[in-house]
């Protein structure tokens, strides 16, 4: 069993949609947990993936997640689960970067369907 300590500053990172940011602290197969940071007016494409369940937990800032007929906007120390199947976006409205924790199980890997014409400006899938 790896019981190493994980954080940014040892974690793979990757940058998605330009300006985004994304640190893997667990990169396993029935297991994800991904720290990000969106910039103000920066979001996803919107999709769904069919096996993960995710959960997203913000550490600063205010974000907005969109589904099909609603929006849900939370702030730091709230989080918001998103069931497999069901179509989705992240997305910062606000003024400021907010960080978060995605945890999704199973990894979300080759398990992500693009809805389509739904891209946004300096954004790209991740």
């Amino acid at each position: 069993m790896d019981h190493r300590i994980s954080g940014i500053d040892t974690a793979e990172h990757y940058t998605w949609g330009g300006v985004c940011d994304g640190w893997h602290l667990l990169k396993d197969a029935t297991l994800s947990v991904i720290q990000e940071r969106v910039p103000p007016g920066a979001g996803e494409a919107a999709h769904f993936h069919s096996r993960a369940r995710q959960f997203f937990y913000v550490l600063s800032g205010t974000a907005t997640m969109e589904f099909e007929h609603e929006a849900v906007t939370f702030a730091a120390g709230r989080g918001l689960q998103v069931p497999p199947g069901t179509p989705h976006r992240f997305v910062n409205r606000s003024d400021a970067d907010v960080v978060f924790l995605c945890i999704s199980s199973p990894t979300t890997a080759g398990d992500r369907t693009n809805l389509p014409g739904t891209t946004p400006p300096h954004t790209e899938e991740k």
